[in-house]
């Protein structure tokens, strides 16, 4: 592991990782002071006293979770096909789902409004969860396929020779030893949910099916602009995700590795 062995070398150091984290950690900082001002922690009781947050929370909870099982049984099945499996054309297959990386969420708006529509699925939960978890399984599915491909694949025939079949080899030996990438997947597709903003906000309107990242909205319309709750909505909407990073980190940092270096 690189590690600074002079003074001047771990000096140097700190004083980059402080100049790379400022632009990230002065917005933060602002948020959090904007939503004190005025009132003080009133701001925040403000929020709570629009009776909305628990069914925001609620339905972000929803969201998030789904769209967190969508994502691991899509990935780890097609990754586990993609590494292991001998399959006519799966480079090609491959490299056209990566193509969806290159794809701004912005363009898919409006053929996902007319689909949701055409199937009457509009203003429900399940069209905003299908989209985000085809949204984030090219990537998952990138990383996933890393990891297999660096499981011996000795381990396969052996379970084979044993009478499982391909199946059983996935469940009871392959996918016990995916747990890093799991985490690393688990917390990528938490953040993402939890944080998506354009699809909930075009997909949904009624009150009672809103999502947190729209709390803050709550606070402006065309005759008032209160930024104080905006702030402090914002911080309300940011702590759960920022909460679960700091608890997940040490497994998100170990499976990102492990799906970049195998």
């Amino acid at each position: 592991m690189f590690e600074a062995r002079t003074r001047r070398s771990r000096i140097g150091l700190q004083v980059l990782a402080t100049l790379l984290v400022l632009p990230f950690l002065a917005p933060l900082v602002a948020m959090v002071q904007g939503s004190l001002a005025g009132q003080g922690v009133g701001n925040y009781r403000k929020v709570f006293h629009t009776g909305v947050v628990g069914t925001y929370f609620r339905n972000s909870l929803l969201i998030a979770v789904s769209t967190i099982a969508l994502v691991y049984v899509c990935t780890m099945l097609a990754a586990f096909g993609f590494a292991k499996l001998r399959i006519a054309g799966k480079e090609i297959w491959f490299w056209m789902l990566l193509v969806a990386l290159t794809m701004p969420e912005a363009v898919l708006l409006t053929p996902l409004f007319v689909t949701a529509s055409t199937f009457d699925l509009y203003d429900q939960l399940i069209a905003v969860i299908l989209p985000l978890a085809a949204l984030q399984v090219p990537f998952t599915v990138l990383l996933a396929r890393n990891f297999f491909d660096g499981i011996p694949t000795e381990l396969m025939e052996a379970g084979r020779v044993d009478g499982a079949n391909v199946f059983q080899v996935f469940w009871r030996i392959l996918l016990p030893l995916t747990r890093p990438i799991a985490a690393a997947i688990v917390v990528l597709t938490l953040i993402n949910a939890w944080n998506a903003y354009l699809i909930p906000m075009l997909m949904l309107n009624s009150p009672g099916k809103q999502v947190v990242t729209l709390l803050p909205s709550f606070f402006t319309s065309q005759y008032t602009n209160d930024q104080t709750g905006v702030l402090a909505a914002a911080v309300i909407t940011a702590v759960p995700v920022m909460v679960a990073y700091v608890l997940l980190q040490r497994f998100f940092e170990r499976g990102l590795a492990a799906g970049a270096l195998k």
